[in-house]
């Protein structure tokens, strides 16, 4: 076994969003940190949300107003420090005779979502009658509709982007990130937590010394308390949510949608995504493996036959998917009562009763995530009897927010890009994107394009290599260069990158074959059968 020794102030288990949110708010608070995943990171609960950073309207139903107010004041603080990744999104509400929900009822909810969110830069709400929505939306089914309710809320196209972002402040702010590592054994002296056991991708087994752990394992938290020298009750009770992407079809939204399911009232989102349509998601308590998650036929045909009573000129089929995804919520465990009454308020456990210094995060959301990391290391402080300084995430810019427009010049002026060439990687990069060209430009080899098209260089693979961790194909085709979610899932491109990647990685011709075959594995086990 290999023991460092260096003692951290913080190991944080976890690289979504939640994890990597904690690293860098402890670590620009000065706090040695550092974070582990079993795998990549970003490659569980964080990866397959509906992407949009949202108030929860919805949320208003169940009296949760804190949260409503919490997560709409967030909502601002990302469109300032992320303002290349999270962008403004119109929704509109269709209100059709005999729903669940009304015209009175839904002006009201839309109301009050406009008093919480005072001091936003976002316009209001307009209420449409029947007439003016059809104008706009010729697509959305005529029978029985009333009006519409409309308003603004945010979308992240990539979220991995963000959870990156976050993990490459707190990387700068001196953290070390370490991504498939899989933690064994979290060790205690005297009921006070001391070190974590983890192995590493190669099989190695490695040591290290810490004075806290966060739990940020989202739906694995019991898994990695099983680690722990004491049993414990259940803290997590997930549900299963699913999506399916889709073309743009005859009459299909310009704005977002956000439809009461027929089915079962709950609330589905069709949402223009990436040149396409995101639309889900399902809510289905979930007790199986969390390792093979995946989108049943049965939710497939739920989300289908939602989309195509609203919008009955879509007449989407199961060969119409371009391909799906799912994961489960890490919401506190209830063995009783409607998924959807479960609350999405985060909860910060102290786990005194297994080890002093040992916190685990239960629930949370993509939206929020900044401020659920700036209570947990609050609760550090008290924990490690540290005095330290207020957290400064809420006014620091994310990396690629930095030095956009300068960016866009430095990409239109080395003529290696066309303009949605530089249109991409500005939205995926920001001003980190610079890097890319600058790379391409100080190598003849990296100045190809990977098609011929103008739009992706090959230097873009060597980027994310050296500068955001990639280590395998499917990290730098669906958790970086983000063109595995294309419409193709840029299968057309797999070759060409792992060419790239082989030589700037050593890679002999066996491991370029087989990291091959994992990528289209990973690209199947996406696709609807």
């Amino acid at each position: 076994m290999n023991a460092e020794a260096k003692i951290f102030d913080v190991a944080i288990i976890g690289a979504g969003i939640n994890g990597a949110g904690i690293a860098r708010d402890a670590a620009l608070r000065g706090l040695d940190v550092v974070i582990l995943d079993k795998n990549d990171m970003c490659s569980g609960t964080s990866a397959v949300s509906s992407r949009l950073i949202h108030g929860g309207l919805r949320y208003l139903e169940y009296g949760e107003i804190p949260l409503v107010f919490e997560s709409l004041r967030e909502r601002r603080c990302l469109r300032k420090i992320a303002a290349h990744l999270v962008q403004p999104l119109r929704i509109s509400i269709p209100i059709f005779s005999g729903a669940r929900r009304g015209p009175l009822l839904i002006r009201l909810g839309m109301i009050a979502y406009d008093i919480l969110s005072f001091g936003k830069r976002l316009p209001g709400h307009d209420m449409l009658d029947r007439d003016e929505i059809r104008r706009e939306e010729p697509g959305l089914r005529d029978d029985g509709l009333i009006g519409a309710a409309r308003y603004y809320d945010a979308q992240v196209t990539f979220a991995e982007r963000l959870v990156l972002e976050n993990l490459l402040a707190a990387r700068s702010a001196g953290a070390s990130i370490r991504t498939y590592c899989t933690v064994r054994q979290i060790k205690t002296d005297q009921g006070r937590v001391s070190a974590l056991v983890y192995t590493d991708a190669s099989g190695c087994t490695h040591e290290v010394a810490t004075r806290s752990i966060v739990n940020a394992a989202g739906p694995w938290v019991d898994e990695v308390l099983k680690a722990a020298p004491h049993r414990v009750k259940r803290f997590v009770g997930g549900t299963k949510g699913s999506h399916i992407v889709v073309a743009r079809f005859e009459g299909s939204p310009t704005d977002t949608f956000y439809v009461e399911a027929a089915a079962d009232g709950r609330p589905v989102f069709i949402i223009p995504w990436n040149d396409q349509l995101l639309i889900g998601t399902t809510d289905i308590r979930y007790d199986d493996s969390l390792d093979q998650i995946r989108a049943s036929r049965e939710e497939v045909d739920y989300l289908l036959t939602e989309t195509n009573r609203v919008f009955p000129r879509a007449g989407l089929t199961v060969d119409d998917i371009h391909f799906a995804y799912a994961g489960v919520r890490p919401l506190p465990y209830r063995d009783k009562g409607p998924e959807s009454a479960i609350t999405r308020r985060h909860i910060i456990k102290t786990n005194r009763n297994i080890a002093s210094g040992l916190v685990s995060i239960i629930g949370g959301k993509l939206t929020t995530y900044r401020n659920l990391a700036e209570q947990t290391v609050d609760r550090l402080a008290k924990i490690l009897h540290r005095k330290l300084p207020g957290s400064r995430t809420a006014g620091t810019l994310l990396p690629g927010a930095w030095g956009v427009d300068r960016a866009r010049e430095r990409l239109v002026a080395s003529g290696l890009l066309s303009d949605a060439g530089v249109h991409r990687l500005l939205s995926i990069y920001g001003g980190r994107a610079a890097g890319i060209v600058d790379l391409a430009c100080d190598d003849d080899v990296s100045r190809q394009t990977l098609n011929n098209d103008s739009v992706h260089l090959a230097a873009e693979v060597l980027f994310v290599i050296r500068e955001e961790f990639a280590v395998t194909l499917a990290d730098i085709v669906f958790r970086r260069t983000m063109i595995g979610f294309d419409a193709d899932q840029g299968r057309p491109l797999f070759d060409a990158v792992a060419a790239v990647a082989a030589e700037e990685l050593s890679w002999t011709e066996d491991h370029k074959q087989a990291e091959l075959q994992d990528l289209f594995n990973y690209a199947d086990s996406l696709k609807v059968s």
